[in-house]
């Protein structure tokens, strides 16, 4: 699996106001950066984030 790190700096101008206090908002195209797929690391396990071909969403571990 091929590692793309974002810019970061891109990242942070195009944070939107949240939408609850405790709640950061990220846009899927900032989030994806042109790619259909991101992997999320959460406590020693590799998620993966997808965009199907109909748009939606997906998280598979």
């Amino acid at each position: 699996m091929q590692v793309r790190v974002p810019n970061v700096a891109q990242m942070r101008s195009s944070f939107t106001q949240p939408v609850q206090s405790d709640i950061r908002v990220f846009g899927s195209d900032i989030l994806f950066d042109g790619s259909t797929e991101v992997g999320i690391e959460h406590a020693g396990s590799l998620y993966r984030l997808k965009i199907t071909r109909q748009g939606k969403l997906i998280l598979n571990k």
